[in-house]
């Protein structure tokens, strides 16, 4: 994979799962009516419907983003016909690029995996978390260890094997986030939870840091000045929306939105980044009903699933003009590759 005619040196897609209008705005009107996703001068909508159901799940609508294909509901980085199709992230790895993922779910959860893996079914931890392990991913972060090091399928331990392979294994157990010592000469692997990480209100509050940690990782890695690439996902605002869980919900936004501003402080100082701003599909049919005022939000929820909303993008940076305007989700990836002049 060769890159031609350079756009962003550096791209950082952003992906707040189950994050509809609603739940911007709740996020908005509790914190004092202000996010930074105010900062982006380009908005568009993407239509998020999969190649089997007009409500998408995030498996499908993930891997229209990583591959720029349609496919059906669970299907992991392969098209309808479960062929494997390649990622952004893949072509990025070809092309020499400095590569990573960082989300507060699982590292193996439909989102991040749809990046690097390629399975027929979203729920296949084991064989998601051998595809991680097998990639020249530079960094990734999120929860997850069972399916690397305790694993039924077969008596490997992943973790072991990405250490054999050079890379820095570290996690919750042994190391806050916010106190890795990072040797930038190796890849990095960092798990949060032995599972799925805790919500915001319960503890968990790694995502800024990480997302920090990542940029400034991979621009470090980046010795041949060729870009990187890397994706980052607040998970949990869908569990809130499954949840019909109004202050779940916020929370989790509002912590997205700390770590959106952290990256854009990045592409504002670099000049090379294009940044993008996302949601998978929205969540709950979330509504701010009557009698809701700034900073007490009365929520309410039409469905405990997903729903076929458009869905809000934001852009900053080089090539973020293309970002305006209505189109299919798979444009998503579309205007990356061609941003990054991938052949």
């Amino acid at each position: 994979m060769t890159r031609t005619d350079r756009g962003p040196k550096n791209i950082i897609l952003m992906i707040g799962d189950g994050m509809g209008i609603s739940q911007i705005s709740a996020g908005m009107y509790s914190n004092s009516n202000h996010l930074n996703l105010e900062r982006f001068p380009v908005i568009g909508l993407h239509k998020s419907y999969s190649g089997d159901n007009l409500i998408t799940d995030s498996a499908a609508g993930a891997t229209a983003f990583s591959a720029g294909v349609k496919t059906y509901n669970g299907a992991i980085g392969v098209d309808m016909d479960t062929v494997p199709v390649p990622t952004i992230l893949e072509m990025a790895e070809a092309a020499g690029m400095p590569t990573g993922l960082v989300a507060t779910s699982s590292i193996v959860h439909a989102t991040p995996a749809a990046f690097y893996a390629h399975a027929k079914y979203r729920k296949n931890f084991e064989e998601i978390a051998a595809d991680l392990a097998h990639t020249d991913i530079d960094l990734f972060i999120g929860g997850g260890v069972q399916y690397f090091e305790r694993r039924e399928m077969d008596s490997l331990n992943l973790s072991d094997e990405l250490r054999r392979g050079g890379s820095t294994v570290a996690s919750f157990v042994d190391t806050d986030v916010r106190d890795l010592k990072v040797d930038k000469s190796k890849r990095l692997a960092y798990y949060t939870a032995d599972g799925e990480p805790l919500p915001y209100s319960q503890g968990r509050q790694y995502l800024v840091a990480a997302s920090r940690l990542a940029v400034e990782y991979l621009h470090a890695r980046d010795t041949l000045d060729t870009g990187f690439f890397l994706m980052v996902e607040g998970s949990q605002i869908d569990w809130g929306g499954h949840a019909n869980d109004s202050e779940y919900i916020i929370s989790e936004m509002l912590e997205f939105d700390v770590a959106i501003g952290e990256v854009l402080n990045f592409a504002q100082r670099n000049g090379e980044t294009l940044v993008i701003v996302t949601a998978d599909h929205e969540t709950g049919g979330y509504a701010i009903q009557n009698g809701s005022a700034m900073g007490r939000i009365e929520g309410a929820f039409t469905s405990d699933y997903h729903t076929a909303d458009l869905i809000p993008v934001f852009a900053y940076g080089p090539g973020a003009e293309r970002f305006a305007g209505i189109y299919e989700n798979t444009a998503i990836f579309d205007k990356m590759r061609l941003l990054y002049g991938f052949q």
